[in-house]
């Protein structure tokens, strides 16, 4: 039976792939920080624990007896978030230099890492059509937040680990992930949320208002969570993508007003919008140049903006009123 180590299991995307793995036969180690209340997701696994991945002693522990290890672990969240707190992500560098240091120790058959849209040159942001990025646009280095420079250097990290070490590392530089099982409150969730979050509050207040964040204008893209992980499989079972980086998001480019007009038309209300110029807003423009995962897997993230929210929308909305949600713990409703 395969072995896996799942790091950040209590989490959004991590939560999902352990979903993934125990699909397809895998005995899998389940790690995350959190206490258990506050996982997004807990399966039936072999192992699952709450402890701290920055701690070398605990990731050599956990690696013993898995053969494969897949880190979702970091301090991480919206622009919101990120901006308030560039040290605290910056810090999970721990992480990466413990798992690391531990797989030198013992040779895990493959290592994945997963990166992220923020380690692109900022310069190469600045307007809102700015071109597709590919992958060689993260260098030279000048990432807007240390989240993403944290990013970047890690992914140094894993590719000299296969270089020199010869332990298999992939890296998928995720865009905008959003779905179910996602946060959608307490500051750290990502705009699908927020815009989704914003809306079913209106709906239940009887408004029709809807705060954004900025003028409305700054684009993205944004991939659902089915597509994350097919992507994510996909790339691991490829050879020609070791320890070489690639975008893993949807090439779909919309404005935050245009997320914001799909929340509304999911929820069937009229929406008035008030901008907020003060906010965090992050890089003006960020897309996916998805030609190297095309002309590599013949595949890239498929599924529609409308129909992830049509989903996604769903399953805010029962969880909106359930007062045991991880994502109402501790946190009160905002706009």
């Amino acid at each position: 039976m395969k072995t896996a180590l799942v790091l950040g299991a209590g989490g959004f995307i991590g939560g999902h792939w352990v979903r993934h793995l125990l699909k397809n036969g895998y005995r899998v180690t389940a790690q995350d920080i959190k206490p258990f209340r506050e996982w997004y997701q807990i399966h039936d696994c072999r192992n699952v624990e709450q402890s701290n991945a920055s701690s070398e002693i605990t990731v050599s522990r956990l690696m013993e007896e898995t053969a494969e290890v897949y880190n979702f672990a970091c301090n991480m969240g919206g622009i919101g978030f990120l901006e308030d707190n560039h040290l605290m992500a910056g810090l999970s560098i721990n992480i990466n230099t413990a798992i690391i240091k531990a797989a030198l120790k013992h040779k895990p058959s493959l290592i994945f890492y997963s990166s992220s849209a923020c380690v692109y040159n900022e310069l190469k942001q600045r307007e809102t059509n700015s071109p597709a990025l590919k992958e060689t646009d993260a260098w030279p280095a000048q990432p807007d937040l240390l989240y993403g420079m944290e990013k970047l250097f890690s992914e140094e990290l894993y590719r000299y680990l296969f270089k020199e070490y010869s332990i298999p590392t992939y890296i998928a530089r995720l865009h905008n992930v959003y779905g179910p099982f996602g946060t959608w409150a307490g500051g750290r969730e990502k705009a699908p949320a927020a815009a989704i979050r914003k809306v079913i509050r209106a709906q239940r207040v009887g408004s029709t208002k809807i705060p954004i964040w900025g003028d409305g204008k700054q684009t993205r893209s944004f991939m659902y969570i089915d597509d994350c992980i097919e992507g994510i499989d996909r790339i691991i079972n490829c050879p020609n993508l070791v320890a070489k980086p690639i975008n893993l998001g949807s090439d779909e480019l919309v404005s935050i007003r245009q997320l914001h007009d799909i929340a509304a038309q999911i929820a069937g209300i009229k929406a008035e919008y008030k901008y907020d110029l003060s906010a965090p807003q992050g890089v003006r423009g960020r897309n996916a140049n998805n030609t190297l995962i095309e002309t590599t897997l013949g595949w890239k993230p498929s599924i529609l903006l409308f129909n992830g929210m049509k989903e996604t929308f769903k399953w805010i909305s029962s969880d909106f009123n359930n007062a045991d949600s991880p994502f109402r713990i501790n946190h009160e409703l905002r706009w």
